[in-house]
Protein backbone atom coordinates (compact mmCIF):
# COMPACT_ATOMS: atom_id res chain seq x y z
CA UNK A 1 0.00 0.00 0.00
CA UNK A 2 1.19 3.71 -0.88
CA UNK A 3 -0.06 6.78 1.37
CA UNK A 4 -2.86 8.39 1.39
CA UNK A 5 -1.75 11.02 -0.29
CA UNK A 6 -0.87 9.48 -3.21
CA UNK A 7 -4.71 8.21 -3.70
CA UNK A 8 -6.13 11.21 -6.01
CA UNK A 9 -3.00 10.86 -8.27
CA UNK A 10 -3.33 7.02 -8.56
CA UNK A 11 -6.78 7.11 -9.27
CA UNK A 12 -5.78 10.05 -12.50
CA UNK A 13 -3.42 7.29 -13.14
CA UNK A 14 -5.57 4.35 -13.05
CA UNK A 15 -8.27 6.07 -14.96
CA UNK A 16 -6.05 6.87 -17.88
CA UNK A 17 -4.34 3.64 -17.96
CA UNK A 18 -7.25 0.74 -17.05
CA UNK A 19 -10.22 2.40 -18.17
CA UNK A 20 -10.47 -0.32 -20.87
CA UNK A 21 -9.45 -3.12 -18.77
CA UNK A 22 -11.79 -2.26 -16.00
CA UNK A 23 -14.90 -1.38 -18.51
CA UNK A 24 -14.37 -4.83 -20.79
CA UNK A 25 -14.33 -6.60 -17.66
CA UNK A 26 -17.60 -5.40 -16.45
CA UNK A 27 -19.41 -4.94 -19.62
CA UNK A 28 -19.10 -9.23 -19.79
CA UNK A 29 -20.63 -9.71 -16.68
CA UNK A 30 -23.54 -6.39 -17.16
CA UNK A 31 -23.99 -7.13 -20.65
CA UNK A 32 -24.82 -3.88 -21.34
CA UNK A 33 -22.87 -0.82 -21.67
CA UNK A 34 -24.25 1.99 -20.42
CA UNK A 35 -25.20 0.24 -17.43
CA UNK A 36 -21.44 -1.26 -17.19
CA UNK A 37 -20.11 2.39 -17.65
CA UNK A 38 -21.76 3.40 -14.60
CA UNK A 39 -20.55 0.49 -12.39
CA UNK A 40 -17.35 1.38 -13.65
CA UNK A 41 -17.77 5.19 -12.56
CA UNK A 42 -18.93 4.45 -9.62
CA UNK A 43 -15.86 1.75 -9.03
CA UNK A 44 -13.48 4.95 -9.54
CA UNK A 45 -15.16 7.13 -7.19
CA UNK A 46 -15.39 3.80 -4.40
CA UNK A 47 -11.74 3.90 -5.02
CA UNK A 48 -10.60 7.25 -4.22
CA UNK A 49 -13.02 6.82 -1.21
CA UNK A 50 -10.82 4.02 0.16
CA UNK A 51 -7.72 4.70 -1.30
CA UNK A 52 -7.51 8.02 0.86
CA UNK A 53 -8.22 6.07 3.64
CA UNK A 54 -6.66 2.66 3.72
CA UNK A 55 -3.72 3.51 1.21
CA UNK A 56 -3.61 2.86 -2.73
CA UNK A 57 -3.23 -1.05 -3.47
CA UNK A 58 -0.69 -2.88 -4.60
CA UNK A 59 -3.04 -3.57 -7.68
CA UNK A 60 -4.91 -0.63 -8.64
CA UNK A 61 -6.64 -2.56 -11.71
CA UNK A 62 -7.71 -5.69 -9.99
CA UNK A 63 -9.21 -4.02 -6.82
CA UNK A 64 -10.88 -1.45 -9.70
CA UNK A 65 -12.08 -4.67 -11.86
CA UNK A 66 -13.06 -6.17 -8.66
CA UNK A 67 -15.54 -3.54 -7.48
CA UNK A 68 -16.79 -2.83 -11.17
CA UNK A 69 -17.72 -6.45 -11.53
CA UNK A 70 -18.92 -6.84 -8.13
CA UNK A 71 -21.53 -3.40 -9.05
CA UNK A 72 -22.68 -5.03 -11.92
CA UNK A 73 -23.32 -8.66 -10.62
CA UNK A 74 -25.54 -6.52 -7.96
CA UNK A 75 -26.87 -4.67 -10.84
CA UNK A 76 -27.90 -7.52 -12.78
CA UNK A 77 -29.48 -9.85 -9.71
CA UNK A 78 -31.62 -6.68 -9.05
CA UNK A 79 -33.01 -7.02 -12.66
CA UNK A 80 -33.71 -10.47 -12.65
CA UNK A 81 -35.07 -10.42 -9.01
CA UNK A 82 -37.29 -7.60 -10.26
CA UNK A 83 -38.79 -9.30 -12.95
CA UNK A 84 -39.08 -12.87 -11.22
CA UNK A 85 -41.41 -10.23 -9.30
CA UNK A 86 -43.27 -8.39 -11.56
CA UNK A 87 -44.38 -10.88 -14.13
CA UNK A 88 -46.56 -8.76 -16.04
CA UNK A 89 -43.85 -6.54 -16.41
CA UNK A 90 -41.62 -8.99 -17.78
CA UNK A 91 -41.41 -9.56 -22.12
CA UNK A 92 -43.46 -12.68 -23.50
CA UNK A 93 -41.09 -15.40 -23.22
CA UNK A 94 -40.91 -16.18 -26.95
CA UNK A 95 -38.80 -12.73 -27.02
CA UNK A 96 -36.15 -14.01 -24.85
CA UNK A 97 -33.78 -15.74 -26.68
CA UNK A 98 -30.05 -16.82 -26.49
CA UNK A 99 -28.87 -13.29 -26.29
CA UNK A 100 -30.86 -12.42 -22.85
CA UNK A 101 -29.23 -12.10 -19.79
CA UNK A 102 -27.67 -15.10 -18.61
CA UNK A 103 -26.25 -15.32 -14.63
CA UNK A 104 -23.30 -14.00 -14.06
CA UNK A 105 -20.24 -16.25 -13.33
CA UNK A 106 -19.36 -15.19 -9.89
CA UNK A 107 -15.97 -17.35 -9.73
CA UNK A 108 -14.68 -15.41 -13.00
CA UNK A 109 -16.53 -12.34 -12.38
CA UNK A 110 -14.68 -12.05 -8.93
CA UNK A 111 -10.91 -13.49 -10.65
CA UNK A 112 -8.54 -10.24 -10.40
CA UNK A 113 -5.78 -12.48 -11.99
CA UNK A 114 -7.87 -13.24 -15.17
CA UNK A 115 -6.10 -12.56 -18.67
CA UNK A 116 -6.41 -9.61 -19.35
CA UNK A 117 -6.03 -8.24 -22.81
CA UNK A 118 -8.38 -10.67 -24.02
CA UNK A 119 -11.19 -8.69 -22.12
CA UNK A 120 -9.98 -5.40 -23.86
CA UNK A 121 -10.00 -7.13 -27.40
CA UNK A 122 -13.54 -8.99 -26.84
CA UNK A 123 -14.77 -4.68 -26.12
CA UNK A 124 -12.94 -3.87 -29.38
CA UNK A 125 -14.57 -6.07 -31.34
CA UNK A 126 -18.13 -5.79 -29.99
CA UNK A 127 -17.87 -2.27 -31.01
CA UNK A 128 -16.82 -3.22 -34.24
CA UNK A 129 -20.06 -5.45 -34.79
CA UNK A 130 -21.10 -4.84 -38.30
CA UNK A 131 -24.93 -4.00 -37.51
CA UNK A 132 -23.21 -0.94 -36.52
CA UNK A 133 -22.17 2.16 -39.03
CA UNK A 134 -18.09 2.30 -39.43
CA UNK A 135 -18.25 5.99 -37.85
CA UNK A 136 -19.97 4.51 -34.93
CA UNK A 137 -18.16 1.27 -34.59
CA UNK A 138 -14.73 3.87 -34.52
CA UNK A 139 -16.63 6.40 -32.32
CA UNK A 140 -17.79 4.21 -29.61
CA UNK A 141 -14.45 2.11 -29.52
CA UNK A 142 -12.30 5.59 -29.25
CA UNK A 143 -14.48 6.77 -26.17
CA UNK A 144 -14.89 3.01 -24.34
CA UNK A 145 -11.70 0.96 -25.11
CA UNK A 146 -9.09 4.25 -25.46
CA UNK A 147 -11.15 5.81 -22.53
CA UNK A 148 -10.46 9.20 -24.74
CA UNK A 149 -12.87 12.50 -24.13
CA UNK A 150 -15.29 12.74 -26.66
CA UNK A 151 -13.83 16.08 -27.26
CA UNK A 152 -10.52 14.23 -28.08
CA UNK A 153 -12.72 11.42 -30.56
CA UNK A 154 -14.17 13.90 -32.61
CA UNK A 155 -10.88 15.62 -32.99
CA UNK A 156 -9.20 11.99 -34.20
CA UNK A 157 -12.48 11.91 -36.46
CA UNK A 158 -13.01 15.23 -37.75
CA UNK A 159 -16.38 16.20 -36.33
CA UNK A 160 -17.78 18.87 -33.79
CA UNK A 161 -18.15 17.39 -30.07
CA UNK A 162 -21.91 17.52 -30.55
CA UNK A 163 -21.73 15.08 -33.80
CA UNK A 164 -19.41 12.48 -31.85
CA UNK A 165 -21.69 12.14 -28.49
CA UNK A 166 -24.36 11.89 -30.96
CA UNK A 167 -22.99 8.96 -32.76
CA UNK A 168 -21.69 7.45 -29.61
CA UNK A 169 -25.18 7.42 -27.67
CA UNK A 170 -26.70 6.08 -31.05
CA UNK A 171 -24.34 3.24 -31.22
CA UNK A 172 -24.81 2.53 -28.02
CA UNK A 173 -28.81 2.15 -27.93
CA UNK A 174 -28.11 0.08 -31.29
CA UNK A 175 -26.05 -2.56 -29.77
CA UNK A 176 -29.05 -2.91 -26.70
CA UNK A 177 -32.02 -2.88 -29.56
CA UNK A 178 -29.83 -5.53 -31.86
CA UNK A 179 -29.09 -7.41 -28.34
CA UNK A 180 -25.55 -7.64 -29.99
CA UNK A 181 -23.94 -10.20 -27.85
CA UNK A 182 -20.96 -9.47 -25.74
CA UNK A 183 -18.60 -12.16 -26.59
CA UNK A 184 -15.55 -12.87 -28.98
CA UNK A 185 -16.81 -13.31 -32.64
CA UNK A 186 -16.88 -16.84 -33.80
CA UNK A 187 -13.68 -17.54 -36.29
CA UNK A 188 -16.19 -17.10 -39.03
CA UNK A 189 -17.66 -14.06 -37.73
CA UNK A 190 -14.10 -12.54 -38.05
CA UNK A 191 -13.54 -11.02 -41.02
CA UNK A 192 -16.53 -9.27 -41.30
CA UNK A 193 -15.04 -7.21 -38.23
CA UNK A 194 -11.16 -6.78 -38.98
CA UNK A 195 -11.43 -3.85 -41.18
CA UNK A 196 -13.30 -2.06 -38.44
CA UNK A 197 -11.30 -3.55 -35.73
CA UNK A 198 -7.70 -2.16 -37.77
CA UNK A 199 -8.93 1.09 -38.02
CA UNK A 200 -9.88 1.42 -34.65
CA UNK A 201 -6.42 -0.05 -33.36
CA UNK A 202 -4.74 2.65 -35.85
CA UNK A 203 -7.01 5.67 -34.73
CA UNK A 204 -5.85 4.44 -31.43
CA UNK A 205 -2.22 4.21 -31.75
CA UNK A 206 -2.15 7.76 -33.69
CA UNK A 207 -4.12 9.24 -30.41
CA UNK A 208 -1.04 7.81 -28.58
CA UNK A 209 1.63 9.12 -31.68
CA UNK A 210 0.14 12.62 -31.63
CA UNK A 211 -2.21 13.20 -28.38
CA UNK A 212 -5.64 15.07 -29.70
CA UNK A 213 -4.93 17.40 -26.68
CA UNK A 214 -2.88 18.31 -23.48
CA UNK A 215 0.47 19.87 -23.34
CA UNK A 216 2.55 16.34 -24.58
CA UNK A 217 2.99 15.53 -27.72
CA UNK A 218 2.60 12.17 -27.21
CA UNK A 219 0.60 9.74 -25.06
CA UNK A 220 2.42 6.67 -24.70
CA UNK A 221 0.40 5.02 -22.49
CA UNK A 222 -2.48 4.87 -26.08
CA UNK A 223 0.64 3.81 -28.30
CA UNK A 224 1.73 0.46 -26.28
CA UNK A 225 -1.76 -0.40 -25.67
CA UNK A 226 -2.18 -0.23 -29.14
CA UNK A 227 1.23 -2.02 -30.06
CA UNK A 228 -0.61 -4.50 -27.38
CA UNK A 229 -3.66 -5.39 -29.24
CA UNK A 230 -2.56 -5.32 -32.16
CA UNK A 231 0.17 -8.22 -31.43
CA UNK A 232 -2.59 -9.79 -29.63
CA UNK A 233 -4.57 -9.85 -32.74
CA UNK A 234 -1.32 -11.11 -34.93
CA UNK A 235 -1.59 -14.09 -32.09
CA UNK A 236 -5.41 -14.39 -33.01
CA UNK A 237 -4.74 -14.44 -36.53
CA UNK A 238 -1.49 -15.21 -37.63
CA UNK A 239 -2.10 -15.77 -41.42
CA UNK A 240 -4.30 -12.20 -42.13
CA UNK A 241 -2.00 -9.84 -44.07
CA UNK A 242 -3.07 -6.72 -43.19
CA UNK A 243 -2.67 -7.45 -39.48
CA UNK A 244 1.00 -7.95 -39.60
CA UNK A 245 1.10 -4.75 -41.85
CA UNK A 246 -0.71 -3.11 -39.42
CA UNK A 247 1.85 -4.30 -36.29
CA UNK A 248 4.46 -3.04 -39.03
CA UNK A 249 3.13 0.58 -39.44
CA UNK A 250 3.11 0.97 -35.47
CA UNK A 251 6.51 -0.81 -35.36
CA UNK A 252 8.08 1.53 -37.89
CA UNK A 253 6.81 4.46 -36.62
CA UNK A 254 7.26 4.10 -32.88
CA UNK A 255 10.75 3.24 -33.58
CA UNK A 256 11.16 7.11 -33.68
CA UNK A 257 9.25 7.76 -30.09
CA UNK A 258 12.56 8.86 -28.33
CA UNK A 259 13.48 11.51 -30.43
CA UNK A 260 10.20 13.28 -31.59
CA UNK A 261 11.03 15.76 -28.60
CA UNK A 262 14.09 17.80 -27.15
CA UNK A 263 14.72 17.29 -23.30
CA UNK A 264 12.03 20.35 -23.32
CA UNK A 265 9.56 18.14 -24.83
CA UNK A 266 9.97 20.58 -27.46
CA UNK A 267 8.89 19.04 -30.63
CA UNK A 268 11.82 18.08 -33.41
CA UNK A 269 10.69 17.50 -37.11
CA UNK A 270 12.27 14.75 -38.79
CA UNK A 271 15.14 16.12 -40.18
CA UNK A 272 16.17 16.92 -36.75
CA UNK A 273 15.76 14.16 -35.33
CA UNK A 274 18.79 12.05 -34.31
CA UNK A 275 18.47 8.76 -36.65
CA UNK A 276 20.80 6.68 -34.70
CA UNK A 277 18.72 6.86 -31.68
CA UNK A 278 15.74 5.07 -33.41
CA UNK A 279 14.90 1.68 -32.12
CA UNK A 280 16.67 -0.74 -34.70
CA UNK A 281 14.76 -4.04 -32.79
CA UNK A 282 11.57 -2.17 -34.28
CA UNK A 283 12.67 -1.44 -37.77
CA UNK A 284 14.23 -4.70 -38.86
CA UNK A 285 10.75 -6.33 -37.11
CA UNK A 286 9.01 -4.05 -39.32
CA UNK A 287 11.22 -4.40 -42.33
CA UNK A 288 10.97 -8.30 -42.21
CA UNK A 289 6.78 -8.10 -42.28
CA UNK A 290 6.88 -5.02 -45.14
CA UNK A 291 8.82 -7.20 -46.95
CA UNK A 292 6.72 -10.16 -46.63
CA UNK A 293 3.66 -8.11 -47.15
CA UNK A 294 5.22 -6.46 -50.62
CA UNK A 295 5.89 -10.29 -51.71
CA UNK A 296 2.40 -11.44 -52.50
CA UNK A 297 2.15 -8.43 -55.50
CA UNK A 298 -1.19 -7.09 -54.14
CA UNK A 299 -0.21 -4.98 -50.88
CA UNK A 300 -3.02 -3.96 -48.80
CA UNK A 301 -3.28 -0.48 -46.97
CA UNK A 302 -1.49 -0.82 -44.18
CA UNK A 303 1.52 -2.70 -45.38
CA UNK A 304 1.51 -0.17 -48.06
CA UNK A 305 1.36 2.64 -45.59
CA UNK A 306 4.28 0.49 -43.14
CA UNK A 307 6.66 0.71 -46.66
CA UNK A 308 5.92 4.93 -47.02
CA UNK A 309 6.85 4.65 -43.03
CA UNK A 310 9.91 2.32 -43.38
CA UNK A 311 11.31 4.26 -46.92
CA UNK A 312 11.46 7.52 -44.53
CA UNK A 313 12.55 5.60 -41.73
CA UNK A 314 15.52 4.13 -44.23
CA UNK A 315 17.50 7.03 -45.77
CA UNK A 316 20.58 7.63 -43.89
CA UNK A 317 19.43 11.16 -43.38
CA UNK A 318 16.50 13.20 -44.45
CA UNK A 319 17.76 14.99 -47.71
CA UNK A 320 18.96 11.77 -49.14
CA UNK A 321 15.02 9.90 -48.79
CA UNK A 322 14.22 8.95 -52.03
CA UNK A 323 11.41 11.17 -52.82
CA UNK A 324 10.18 10.10 -56.16
CA UNK A 325 9.80 6.66 -55.13
CA UNK A 326 7.82 7.95 -51.83
CA UNK A 327 4.98 9.62 -54.55
CA UNK A 328 4.71 6.64 -56.21
CA UNK A 329 3.97 4.45 -52.83
CA UNK A 330 1.65 7.17 -52.05
CA UNK A 331 -0.38 6.59 -55.41
CA UNK A 332 -0.70 3.16 -54.63
CA UNK A 333 -1.77 3.64 -51.22
CA UNK A 334 -4.41 5.98 -53.00
CA UNK A 335 -5.67 3.45 -54.97
CA UNK A 336 -6.78 1.25 -52.25
CA UNK A 337 -7.34 3.59 -49.73
CA UNK A 338 -8.31 6.72 -51.43
CA UNK A 339 -8.47 9.32 -48.29
CA UNK A 340 -8.12 13.03 -48.16
CA UNK A 341 -5.61 12.24 -45.65
CA UNK A 342 -3.68 10.27 -47.91
CA UNK A 343 -3.46 12.88 -50.47
CA UNK A 344 -2.23 15.35 -48.22
CA UNK A 345 0.18 13.22 -46.97
CA UNK A 346 1.00 12.69 -50.58
CA UNK A 347 1.96 16.60 -50.71
CA UNK A 348 4.70 16.15 -48.71
CA UNK A 349 7.28 14.20 -50.92
CA UNK A 350 5.90 15.38 -53.56
CA UNK A 351 7.15 19.20 -52.91
CA UNK A 352 10.49 17.94 -52.34
CA UNK A 353 10.39 16.00 -55.92
CA UNK A 354 8.60 18.01 -57.90
CA UNK A 355 9.08 21.70 -56.22
CA UNK A 356 6.26 23.23 -53.51
CA UNK A 357 4.23 25.02 -56.20
CA UNK A 358 3.07 21.50 -57.48
CA UNK A 359 2.18 20.46 -53.80
CA UNK A 360 0.55 23.58 -52.99
CA UNK A 361 -2.05 23.07 -55.78
CA UNK A 362 -3.06 19.93 -54.25
CA UNK A 363 -3.22 21.26 -50.77
CA UNK A 364 -5.70 24.26 -52.25
CA UNK A 365 -7.53 21.48 -54.11
CA UNK A 366 -8.04 19.49 -50.77
CA UNK A 367 -9.15 22.95 -49.37
CA UNK A 368 -11.47 23.37 -51.31
CA UNK A 369 -12.59 19.80 -51.25
CA UNK A 370 -13.90 20.67 -47.67
CA UNK A 371 -12.93 17.20 -45.90
CA UNK A 372 -10.59 18.38 -43.97
CA UNK A 373 -11.97 21.53 -42.92
CA UNK A 374 -10.86 20.45 -39.03
CA UNK A 375 -7.39 18.98 -40.22
CA UNK A 376 -4.66 21.54 -38.56
CA UNK A 377 -2.02 19.43 -40.48
CA UNK A 378 -4.05 21.38 -44.29
CA UNK A 379 -3.05 24.56 -43.23
CA UNK A 380 0.27 23.90 -41.58
CA UNK A 381 1.51 22.05 -44.71
CA UNK A 382 0.02 24.68 -46.75
CA UNK A 383 1.97 27.24 -44.44
CA UNK A 384 5.38 25.81 -45.21
CA UNK A 385 4.70 25.13 -49.01
CA UNK A 386 4.13 28.82 -49.39
CA UNK A 387 6.79 30.15 -46.83
CA UNK A 388 8.82 27.82 -49.07
CA UNK A 389 7.37 29.93 -52.16
CA UNK A 390 8.15 33.36 -50.45
CA UNK A 391 4.79 34.03 -49.86
CA UNK A 392 5.37 35.68 -46.24
CA UNK A 393 1.94 37.11 -45.46
CA UNK A 394 0.06 33.99 -46.59
CA UNK A 395 2.34 31.94 -44.95
CA UNK A 396 1.62 33.24 -41.92
CA UNK A 397 -2.09 33.48 -42.05
CA UNK A 398 -1.70 29.97 -42.39
CA UNK A 399 -0.16 29.13 -39.60
CA UNK A 400 -2.77 31.26 -37.73
CA UNK A 401 -5.35 28.66 -39.02
CA UNK A 402 -3.39 25.18 -38.13
CA UNK A 403 -2.95 26.75 -34.62
CA UNK A 404 -6.66 27.57 -34.37
CA UNK A 405 -7.11 24.51 -34.75
CA UNK A 406 -4.63 22.25 -32.85
CA UNK A 407 -5.35 21.06 -29.64
CA UNK A 408 -2.12 19.63 -28.84
CA UNK A 409 0.26 21.93 -26.66
CA UNK A 410 3.80 20.55 -28.17
CA UNK A 411 2.22 21.05 -31.47
CA UNK A 412 0.94 24.31 -30.70
CA UNK A 413 4.01 25.87 -29.80
CA UNK A 414 5.46 24.86 -32.45
CA UNK A 415 3.79 26.45 -34.87
CA UNK A 416 3.79 29.82 -32.45
CA UNK A 417 7.53 29.07 -33.04
CA UNK A 418 7.22 28.85 -36.59
CA UNK A 419 4.78 31.55 -37.14
CA UNK A 420 7.02 33.94 -34.88
CA UNK A 421 10.14 33.53 -37.11
CA UNK A 422 8.44 34.02 -40.16
CA UNK A 423 7.34 37.32 -38.43
CA UNK A 424 10.54 38.20 -37.57
CA UNK A 425 11.65 37.44 -40.98
CA UNK A 426 9.46 39.64 -42.63
CA UNK A 427 10.01 42.64 -40.16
Amino acid sequence: MTTAPDAGQAVADAHRREWALVLAAAVRVARDLDLAEECVQEAYAAALASWEHDGVPGNPAAWLTTAAKRRAMDAVRRERAFRSKLPLLVEPEAAVDELALEEPDEEAAMDPEEAVPDERLRLVFICCHPALAQEARLALTLRLVCGLPTADVARALLVSEQTMAARITRAKKKISAARIPYRVPRPAELPDRLAAVLGVIHLLFTAGHTAPSGPALMRTDLADRALHLTRTLRDLMPDEPEVRGLLALLLVTDARRATRTDGEGRLLRLEEQDRSLWDRAALAEAHDLIVDGLRGGRAGRYVLQAAIASLYAGAPAYEDTDWPQLVALYDRLLVRWPSPVVALNRTVPLSMAQGPAAALAEVEGLEQDGRLARYHYLPAIKADLLRRLGRTADAAAAYRQALELAGNGAERTFLAGRLADLEADAG
